[in-house]
């Protein structure tokens, strides 16, 4: 009967304590997306977790001159949810995009394969391209990474890429003509640029 009495008297005890620990308790909240960081030479700092981030697409061997590349290679792209889920709403990239283009060796020979390239693990080259309305004058930047573990360096603007993007990309100076995902999207917000309609124009015509 004592025994019973003094589970009795714990319990209500327990009970009595709940709103205090409950209130004690901060709410759960998700994690906020991190935002590009520079350093103070700046330097974009590493992206880190870009692995986990919105897949757009793979390619392979391209080149937009008219010499083929030396070797072979996959190249992969991703992009951070965020402006991943404003472009599925607007059709074009909120500021503080950031897209990653991982470039990695291909390989025929291994394991079972018989035909056709895989990825290796050896990575070939890494390269960032950020939108920062306030901090770039064109409003986007491309950053060059030694390694995705370092920090990478600014291109600067005068570079080719600027350039190519400018004048053939398919939305906000960004390949979208190459993200099967995308693409169609950009079609029904009709947010793709001049430049790239009058491309296509131009290749219908030599079909």
């Amino acid at each position: 009967m004592r025994l019973n009495k003094a589970i009795t008297l714990g319990a209500a005890v327990f009970a009595a304590s709940l709103p205090f620990l409950f209130h004690l308790a901060p709410p759960a909240q998700a994690a906020a997306e991190p935002t590009p960081a520079y350093a103070a030479n700046g330097d974009l700092l590493p992206v880190g977790n870009y692995r986990e981030w919105i897949y757009l697409t793979s390619g392979v061997d391209m080149s937009y001159s008219p010499k083929p590349a030396d070797m072979t290679m996959f190249d992969n792209v991703f992009v951070n949810p965020a402006a991943y889920r404003s472009f599925l709403a607007t059709g074009t990239w909120p500021d503080k995009t950031v897209l990653v283009l991982e470039v990695r060796e291909a390989k025929s020979k291994g394991s079972i394969n018989q035909h056709g390239h895989f990825q290796g693990t050896q990575l070939m080259g890494f390269e960032v391209h950020v939108k920062d309305e306030r901090r770039f004058p064109n409003k986007w930047a491309f950053f060059d990474f030694d390694s995705p573990e370092k920090s990478g360096s600014l291109i600067p603007q005068g570079a080719p890429c600027y350039s190519c993007h400018m004048a053939h990309a398919a939305v906000d100076t960004t390949f979208v003509q190459f993200y099967p995902t995308l693409l169609p999207i950009a079609e029904v917000k009709k947010t793709l640029s001049a430049a790239y309609l009058k491309d296509e124009a131009g290749a219908a015509q030599t079909k």
